[in-house]
């Protein structure tokens, strides 16, 4: 794979999902103050549970697809369908079990459950969600990303509608779905229209696949409870509204997420082919990707820190002031964040996936305990600490005292030399 078609890819992604983000702040932005912090952090209370059920809907697929496709090109039908068969039947089951826990934890709060109910028909919808990882694989990625954003222009008509006509929360629960079943119904004309093999089910290659995917469900579950277990206790210990100002400043910090997002994704078929011809070619690339996500993440934490004030009170009005201290908090725990999305790409290629549950499982462990203490106390802010703290440790700190991921920590340490990252920005040209 050329370093050229790598950048051509990763163009598509960054182009289509600039749009993306613009049409999403806007209509976020009018969203937020249409329905205020109470409804709007309701909304992410729902969108927090039903994340817990999303990586058992992958079944961890999302983690091993791209290799699977990389190793096994004459079978990428059976991938797919495969892969497509086996989410569906989990995604029944999680629709049942979000059910189950928003009675049980919100009995009597009807507007709670019946929120929660209608944000779930979107595991269903995003079962299709999988077929992307073929087009990362193939370096296609401009159908994919045309997809999705042509699904959430949809769905951003849908919401103006909400707003014009001044609809209740509940439309609003249900716009995930719409967005997903869409996106759904365009991957399939894309992958057709990109030539995809015919898709079929294999039970011995679904077998195979979950071998190695197993591993990633419940790492894939843990990284989702430390990521939205503050909402949860936010609500439960200190309200709607404190979970809204912490959405909100989540919201602007991740702004530009999808940029970090596109380029690992570019480079991950790059690196894991790299891995196969050579490992001093796979570690330097590595340490050249650790390089360039830090590095640039860095400067952007530094500018939000500075413009926090400035880009909460345009984007959400006076009503959101509160979400300001809590944006600059959060935006330091992204470097860590980043860290643990190219060490994943690092564990890939090494296949030591079964070290992935004990690094987050401490993640795990380390949250909860941190978001106990400190919610009761500073509540959105305290959300705020916790979570940085919780990405610091988890993803730099820990791997210094797991054996097995050691040398990986050494390849981030290589990738903060100043002269990784020229080698990096002189290889992109």
């Amino acid at each position: 794979m050329s370093q050229n078609k790598v950048f051509q890819n990763a163009k598509w992604i960054v182009a289509c999902k600039i749009v993306q983000s613009v049409v999403q702040m806007i209509i976020g932005m009018i969203t937020a103050r249409y329905l205020g912090p109470s409804d709007y952090g309701l909304i992410n209370y729902a969108a927090s549970v039903v994340a817990f059920a999303v990586p058992i809907m992958q079944m961890g697929m999302s983690s091993t697809l791209v290799q699977e496709y990389v190793t096994r090109p004459e079978e990428e039908g059976a991938v797919a369908g495969t892969s497509l068969v086996m989410s569906t039947i989990s995604s029944l089951a999680c629709v049942i079990g979000v059910t189950c826990f928003a009675f049980a934890a919100n009995f009597g709060e009807k507007t709670t459950i019946i929120v929660c109910v209608l944000y779930s028909f979107s595991i269903l919808c995003r079962v299709t969600e999988l077929l992307q990882y073929w087009f990362q694989a193939k370096l296609l990625s401009k159908f994919s990303s045309m997809a999705m954003l042509g699904a959430y222009v949809v769905v951003s008509a849908y919401k103006v509608f909400l707003l014009v006509s001044g609809k209740s929360v509940y439309w609003f629960a249900l716009s995930h779905a719409i967005e997903y079943a869409c996106t759904g119904i365009l991957f399939f004309a894309a992958y057709r229209h990109a030539g995809g093999q015919r898709m079929t089910f294999s039970w011995n290659l679904a077998k195979a696949m979950f071998r190695k995917s197993k591993f990633y469900i419940l790492a894939g579950l843990m990284v989702t409870v430390f990521q939205n277990t503050d909402h949860v206790m936010l609500k439960m210990i200190a309200g709607n509204a404190e979970n809204g100002y912490y959405t909100t400043a989540i919201t602007c910090s991740t702004v530009t997420q999808f940029v970090f997002l596109a380029v690992v994704d570019s480079v991950r078929p790059v690196i894991l082919e790299k891995r196969q011809q050579s490992r001093e070619a796979f570690e330097q690339k590595i340490s050249e990707l650790y390089s360039i996500i830090i590095y640039a993440i860095l400067l952007q934490s530094a500018c939000f820190t500075v413009l926090a004030k400035q880009i909460v009170g345009i984007l959400y009005g006076q009503n959101y002031a509160p979400a300001v201290q809590v944006l600059t908090i959060l935006v330091w725990q992204e470097p860590f964040s980043y860290m643990g999305l190219v060490r994943n790409v690092w564990i890939l290629g090494e296949e030591k996936h079964n070290v992935l549950w004990i690094i987050n499982l401490c993640g795990v462990a380390v949250n909860i305990v941190l978001n106990a203490l400190l919610i009761p106390i500073w509540g959105a802010c305290g959300a705020a600490f916790a979570s940085m703290l919780t990405q610091f440790i988890t993803n730099f700190v820990v791997g210094f005292f797991i054996k097995s991921i050691r040398p990986n920590n050494r390849l981030l340490m290589r990738g903060l030399h100043p002269r990784c990252l020229w080698s990096a920005l002189k290889a992109l040209r």
